[in-house]
């Protein structure tokens, strides 16, 4: 490990897939706790990179493809790293790491231009994949640890997230939390990203659970509130709406501060296992998107999902079989959370 001092994790896709790179971090710095990480990823995920204890730089992609290359290369340079993991393939990347001499280049042999960019090739495939992507995500280590090591388990997993520099909730949200109640965020949307369970079956739901004994807050993006206009309009006196109202900052330090959220395969509900509150994950059994490569891993991640094949809805975003979940189910999973807090 000597060889590898300053390690570049390069991730520059989505919010959950980039807590699901954190691991590798947190694994990084247990065992060689003098290893100093860089994390390159987009302006968008950097408030979930602030709070990782783990990472010692976070440069952002949104920023250094806009320079010249020849300024991007010097970039590159002076960030004096010896080994970058290309976690999310970026054949830009890939060359301009190449092209800064950066000496251990490690990425996945099913990208063509890794093979001429990349010097340590990892035989993996992640579309037909029975592994879980944190799993699939630690297979890129293999190159860097000489000696052979075993991928974590999920229990290990769950302390190598590493977030643990949640800012406090801001001043204006203190009244949100009931401590009295099961504080549960909803998060119906996925903004196109997982197959969804509705808002029919949220909205049953939501009659389902007793207001004197749960607490919900509804969450999504500006465009969701849209969306989702009549839904919340109807429910308003029943939740908390804060869709559109946050930052992502912001986002984070309430679900640290909620005792559950319930989503489909989103951001959100990767946030909320790393940080150890009670995320419910509702899966369609569907390749590639089923629980087994994309469930929620964390000290109190559990998930929803129907056992039967799921091809019927493969080409549409309409999904009958995420939609057969029935409220009744996840209602009665919440409540039984609700008698432990």
């Amino acid at each position: 490990m000597k060889a590898h001092q300053r390690i570049i994790i390069s991730r520059t896709d989505k919010i959950g897939d980039v807590v699901l790179t954190l691991p590798l971090a947190g694994f990084l710095k247990k065992h060689y706790p003098h290893s100093y990480i860089i994390f390159l990823g987009n302006n968008y995920t950097k408030p979930i990179l602030e709070t990782c204890e783990n990472i010692d730089k976070i440069v952002e992609w949104n920023k250094i493809k806009e320079y010249p290359i020849r300024k991007q290369i010097k970039f590159f340079r002076k960030l004096n790293a010896d080994t970058i993991i290309h976690v999310y393939p970026n054949k830009k990347i890939a060359l301009l790491a190449k092209l800064a001499q950066i000496k251990h280049r490690i990425g996945t042999s099913h990208r063509w231009y890794h093979l001429i960019s990349c010097n340590q090739l990892v035989h993996l495939g992640r579309k037909n994949s029975e592994k879980h992507e944190i799993e699939l995500n630690f297979e890129l280590l293999k190159p860097i640890l000489k000696e052979k090591f075993s991928i974590p388990s999920e229990q290990e997993i769950q302390h190598l997230y590493g977030l643990t520099k949640v800012l406090p909730v801001p001043e204006r949200l203190f009244s949100i939390i009931d401590r009295n109640k099961f504080n549960l965020i909803i998060h119906p949307k996925s903004k196109g990203s997982a197959r969804e369970w509705g808002l029919n079956n949220f909205s049953q739901l939501i009659q389902l659970l007793p207001p004197e004994k749960v607490n919900i807050i509804v969450t999504g993006t500006e465009q969701e509130a849209n969306e989702m206009q009549y839904f919340l309009n109807v429910y308003k006196d029943r939740i908390i709406n804060l869709t559109g109202k946050l930052t992502l900052s912001e986002y984070i330090s309430l679900i640290q501060e909620a005792d559950g959220l319930l989503a489909c395969s989103t951001g959100p509900l990767h946030i909320a296992a790393a940080l150890g509150i009670h995320a419910i994950g509702l899966y369609a059994p569907m390749r590639p998107i089923f629980p087994k490569r994309w469930k929620p891993i964390g000290k109190n991640a559990t998930y929803f999902v129907i056992d039967k094949e799921c091809n019927k809805c493969k080409h549409i975003q309409h999904c009958e079989c995420i939609e057969s979940i029935k409220p009744e189910w996840v209602a009665q999973k919440i409540l039984s959370l609700n008698k432990m807090i």
